[in-house]
């Protein structure tokens, strides 16, 4: 499994991760809403760890940049 998600990838994904949970804790989601925003936050909490979207590999993106 080769890192295919950059740093500023990583970063937004946990900062919207943390975001959803919040609102879901404070009870601003509720029902299914809450439910599939947390599961996808999760996903995105899982992605950002590990450095690889397994989303990405299809559609040939990868957003590490190019080294200078």
């Amino acid at each position: 499994m080769k890192k295919n998600m950059g740093t500023i990838d990583r970063i937004i994904r946990i900062v919207l991760a943390i975001i959803v949970a919040v609102l879901y804790m404070t009870g601003a989601i509720t029902g299914f809403l809450g439910v599939i925003l947390g599961i996808l936050a999760i996903i995105f909490l899982l992605t950002s760890l590990i450095g690889f979207c397994p989303l990405y590999v299809p559609f040939k993106i990868s957003t590490i940049g190019k080294p200078k």
